[in-house]
């Protein structure tokens, strides 16, 4: 069997667990806050991806802001504020949680 054959996850079905699971299921424990299920343990990941989100959505918003004044349909402008509303309040939401995920344990 050449090393191209092999199956790539034997390496790790070969290792024994790091310790006991704290909660049964969970490896390392079950995460708390932002990136729960998702293995998102940092808080300066958690809040990176906040800032990631809110830079996104903001430059979407400002896209089709821009399209919408291009075409002279200023009355989108209005549902355009409210989305970038949305994102704003997510990233509050987001940075809240990020920042919080040490207390919770």
């Amino acid at each position: 069997m050449t090393e191209q054959d092999q199956d790539p996850w034997n390496e790790f079905d070969r290792l024994k667990p790091a310790g006991p699971d704290r909660v049964a299921g969970y490896p390392g424990g079950e995460p708390q806050g932002f990136g729960f299920r998702t293995g998102v343990r940092s808080a300066r990941v958690a809040f990176g991806f906040a800032v990631y989100a809110l830079a996104l959505g903001t430059m979407s918003v400002l896209i089709g802001a821009a399209v919408f004044i291009a075409k002279g349909e200023l009355l989108w402008l209005g549902p355009m504020v409210l989305v970038e509303a949305a994102f704003i309040l997510g990233f509050v939401q987001l940075a809240h949680q990020a920042r919080n995920r040490r207390s919770a344990h």
